[in-house]
């Protein structure tokens, strides 16, 4: 049974796997934030009229740019320009292991508690910033999973968390497992049989 609050400690300690095969660099931030007496995550929700992935709900990031010094600093500078989070507020606490994505981006995902704030959301880019419990997303009756066999990856499991009207699924799924994997001992399954 998963814990009811996040353990960041193993997330300090985790030793990512990175990925230096794919053709761009990519990174996001995985915010923590402690609203009204509970820990929530922070997602945005992307803008509906962007190319990639529109109206899904991500964490926030991008690309890796040339002005970027390092992968940390993509992330931060990407929420920074989607939700106006300053870099100095992002308490950083670790990194999860990098990620293949189907537009042939490797993403490192970074863990940051922040403040409990009113965000400044860049209106090109992001719909809605949303709060989603740790409640709900560890309540077993809002996640589902099926397998999909995919032409490039093969055999891939695809995790779905259903909070508050909202849907956590692809890539920023996988990250949300890995998270809650380290942090409160959740576990998804060994088997999909739902193909």
């Amino acid at each position: 049974m998963p814990e009811t609050t996040l353990n960041l400690d193993p997330i300090a300690t985790h030793e990512p796997r990175e990925i230096d095969d794919q053709e761009h660099d990519a990174a996001i931030l995985a915010p923590v934030v402690e609203r009204d007496g509970e820990q929530h995550l922070l997602f945005t929700r992307r803008a509906d009229h962007l190319g990639e992935h529109p109206g899904q709900m991500s964490f926030p990031g991008g690309g890796a740019e040339p002005i970027d010094d390092s992968i940390l600093e993509t992330a931060l500078r990407e929420a920074n320009e989607e939700i106006g989070l300053e870099s100095d507020e992002a308490e950083v606490v670790g990194q999860l292991d990098d990620i293949r994505t189907v537009s042939e981006y490797a993403v490192t995902p970074f863990v940051a508690r922040v403040p409990d704030c009113e965000y400044d959301r860049d209106d090109d880019e992001v719909a809605e910033i949303v709060f989603l419990p740790l409640s709900g997303l560890l309540d077993p009756t809002n996640y589902e999973y099926e397998r999909r066999d995919h032409p490039y990856y093969g055999d891939i499991v695809i995790h779905y968390f259903h909070v508050d009207g909202y849907t956590v699924w692809g890539a920023t799924g996988r990250i949300l497992v890995q998270l809650l994997e380290l942090s409160t001992g959740f576990e998804p399954p060994e088997r999909v049989d739902r193909v």
